[in-house]
């Protein structure tokens, strides 16, 4: 089910989509070198690591991230810095960048300008990488065919919290994301998928 997503570990991303895009990378295991695209939601260790970056990278690879972000240009790559509500095209792949800020938690504040994304793939629809978040009023806004959500707690939604914003977006399909190492307990993928609507299918990846 969805094969063309594989979920590495945490929130590390890799979609197959005419391009190779990945959000995120970390913990990666083999060098493949094969990134068309690398979507980064923010600075946070497990989300910038920018060894694990080095890992997928290819010469022209293109790296888009927040404004508010300026470690990518170490990289030495094309670097396109975006803001929440934005759109843009990135080697023929449409995207939009979201806000991603936590309600009541410091761990990301909303003035940071940190994000997620939604892909608008002509294939399978728009998909939702909702970054770090919790349920804000911008993400209940969202239209989207899939969502990868943060299910881990802690930094983020917790499974029943993800389950809500899934619940209120009604993908078609929601993949629970960010838990079982830095943040969550391996179990909170099925907890997920039990807060989760009938009608709504929840696809375990982790």
């Amino acid at each position: 089910m969805l094969d063309f997503i594989t979920i590495n570990e945490h929130s590390s991303i890799r979609i197959e989509d005419g391009k190779i895009i990945y959000s995120d990378p970390y913990n990666i295991k083999n060098s493949a070198h094969d990134a068309d695209i690398i979507l980064i939601t923010h600075s946070h260790f497990d989300h910038y690591s920018p060894d694990d970056i080095r890992k997928v990278t290819k010469s022209d690879t293109v790296i888009v991230c927040p404004s508010s972000m300026i470690e990518p240009q170490e990289l030495g790559l094309t670097v396109k810095q975006v803001t929440a509500g934005e759109k843009l095209e990135v080697l023929g792949v449409r995207f939009e960048a979201v806000p991603a800020y936590n309600i009541g938690k410091p761990f990301h504040p909303q003035s940071s300008g940190w994000l997620g994304y939604i892909i608008d793939s002509p294939d399978h629809g728009r998909i939702y990488i909702a970054g770090d978040t919790d349920i804000t009023p911008d993400n209940k806004q969202v239209k989207c065919d899939i969502a990868l959500i943060p299910a881990g707690g802690t930094f983020t939604t917790d499974a029943v919290q993800a389950a809500e914003l899934a619940n209120t977006i009604r993908p078609k399909y929601a993949i629970p994301i960010h838990y079982g190492t830095v943040a969550g307990s391996p179990d909170d993928g099925e907890k997920f998928r039990k807060a989760v609507d009938n009608g709504i299918e929840v696809v375990i990846k982790l």
